[in-house]
């Protein structure tokens, strides 16, 4: 059983180290960060850092879909859709939250505007979906209520 966890870990290895050398696997890439973004303590600052501005316009063709009351802030599901055309990205924030960017996903060619994730909130406050279209940022807002302990307080 040994020898093949060794093979095994060797090939993913060396299929690792080929797609680097390859430039199929560039580090800059996979390790995305925008430090202004994520060291950012409240929205504007964090939308500044993620998109470059703190004006959008909000639109009622991105649709947030998340529970009214969210039982255990650690897992809140998020999905984010739009019916914009072209959509290029769409980045996700939390208010209240100590570090207001969750993410920022970018998209490619005919991706279809669509994320779906599990945040971590810490209190009360409004999930932002932010989505860039046509050079262009659009936004739309949703009220997520966090109790403490689940106990619907």
């Amino acid at each position: 059983m040994q020898r093949r966890h060794f093979l095994k870990n060797t090939m993913a290895t060396g299929a690792v180290a080929l797609a680097a050398t390859s430039g199929l696997l560039v580090p800059v890439q996979v390790l995305a960060w925008n430090k202004a973004a994520f060291d950012a303590k409240d929205v504007q600052s964090a939308m500044k850092g993620s998109i470059g501005t703190e004006l959008t316009e909000a639109s009622d063709k991105i649709n947030i879909k998340a529970p009214d009351i969210a039982e255990n802030g650690a897992v809140v599901p998020v999905t984010i859709s739009s019916t914009l055309a072209g959509v290029t990205s769409i980045t996700i924030l939390s208010e209240k939250n100590g570090t207001p960017l969750i993410g920022k996903f970018n998209l490619k060619g005919a991706a279809e505007a669509f994320v779906a994730t599990r945040i971590k909130m810490g209190k009360t406050s409004n999930v932002i979906a932010i989505c860039e279209s046509g050079g262009k940022f659009y936004s739309a807002r949703k009220e997520v209520k966090v109790t403490i302990g689940g106990c619907g307080g």
